[in-house]
């Protein structure tokens, strides 16, 4: 008789499950970046537009994919 061999668990990097979500879709979201300091000399429509969440180019989506296999 064969012996069973079990299939390794994937981790999720913490780091980008901290930073990245996926929509029902499959999307994955994240949040802009430019929005943390210096807002005083940034215009109110810069700072509008960098409001909200936006979504990940398909090249770096495949990488994101990798680092987060469950979700």
């Amino acid at each position: 008789m064969a012996k069973k061999v079990k299939k390794l668990k994937l981790k999720t990097h913490k780091g980008a499950a901290k930073r990245f979500k996926k929509t029902g879709t499959g999307k994955i979201m994240r949040g802009a970046a430019f929005k943390r300091h210096i807002l005083t000399s940034k215009s109110t429509k810069v700072k509008r537009h960098l409001r909200g969440s936006k979504v990940v180019t398909p090249g770096d989506a495949r990488k994101i994919n990798l680092m987060l296999p469950y979700k």
